[in-house]
């Protein structure tokens, strides 16, 4: 399995990572893709405290409790549940987030952290505190290094500038090319881009239309109309043929070298090894690249740029 550094930091994960929110509560099942992503080579598993009220990141912490020093493991902090858990609020605050690191720490069963990411973010948190609070957990040895998720040009933009980040998360797939705009910035920073939702939630396999929901079907999937969505993903199989679907995908996104990695979800241990077949095949060719760019739209996130 390919691995590449993250950022400027000393940690080298593989091209595809488990994004471990899709696993459920079932600690068999989860337990059995867990197992399977690490025989399959994958090092790099992405949890959040915000998963199941923090039972995600038990599961992950105890299926990778045997390997702990051989994995890299990245969780996430924020979003606060409230007491009745029906509901979570934005916390960014350096008091919580030492706090909470605890709290995940406990959780995941270790004594630190690989990377430790916010959750989000928003122009009007104390971003010096929040920064400041991260940096004292990597002099305290809690974590090893932090990163942000977030979509946001303007956050995006003060953590570049501010901090030490050696990571942005984001959704991103040929179907939601918004990222690419951020490509240069991030390179310019040695910040890399961890793809989130890199199969646009099955739309980008095979099985696209076993996958479309009906809410796809009938108002679309983000700027495309069901219509345009049909023609592209058509257009897709038949051009790039005989790649799978999700082969495309995988690699177009590995084709910038910005990207760490990719996450996608797997809720079973076929769909893992689908995966995992796809970013083990060969790079996409100059000219595939093109053609994709030329099929797919490309976008900008238009909120949040002040």
């Amino acid at each position: 399995m390919r691995k590449r550094k993250l950022g400027n930091s000393d940690l080298y994960v593989t091209e595809i990572g488990l994004g471990c929110m899709s696993l459920g509560t079932d600690e068999t099942k989860a337990a059995s893709i867990i197992s399977a992503a690490v025989d399959e080579g994958i090092n790099y598993f992405d949890t959040a405290d915000l998963y199941d009220f923090g039972q995600n990141e038990i599961i992950v912490g105890q299926a990778l409790k045997s390997v702990r020093d051989q994995v890299v493991i990245a969780t996430k902090v924020g979003n606060r549940w409230n007491e009745s858990k029906d509901s979570w609020s934005w916390d960014a605050s350096g008091s919580y987030i030492k706090t909470a690191v605890k709290d995940s720490l406990r959780r995941l069963g270790t004594d630190y952290i690989d990377l430790y990411q916010l959750h989000g973010g928003t122009i009007e948190d104390n971003i010096s505190e929040t920064i400041g609070a991260f940096e004292d957990l990597i002099k305290e040895g809690y974590i090893r290094y932090y990163g942000i998720s977030s979509i946001r040009p303007n956050v995006i933009k003060q953590y570049a500038e501010r901090s030490s980040i050696v990571s942005n998360m984001m959704q991103y797939s040929l179907l939601d090319r918004r990222p690419e705009e951020w490509i240069p910035l991030l390179e310019e920073n040695h910040i890399s881009l961890i793809a989130r939702g890199p199969v646009a939630k099955g739309l980008l396999s095979d099985r696209w239309f076993d996958k479309a929901a009906g809410s796809v079907k009938e108002n679309g999937y983000l700027d495309y109309s069901y219509q345009e969505l049909s023609e592209l993903l058509h257009a897709i199989q038949d051009k790039l043929s005989p790649r799978h679907m999700n082969e495309t995908a995988l690699q177009y996104i590995l084709s910038h070298q910005a990207v760490g990695a990719v996450i996608p979800g797997a809720s079973s241990v076929e769909q893992l090894r689908e995966n995992c077949a796809a970013v083990s095949s060969e790079p996409l060719s100059s000219q595939e690249i093109e053609l994709l760019k030329q099929l797919a739209k490309t976008t900008v996130y238009e909120a949040h740029r002040n």
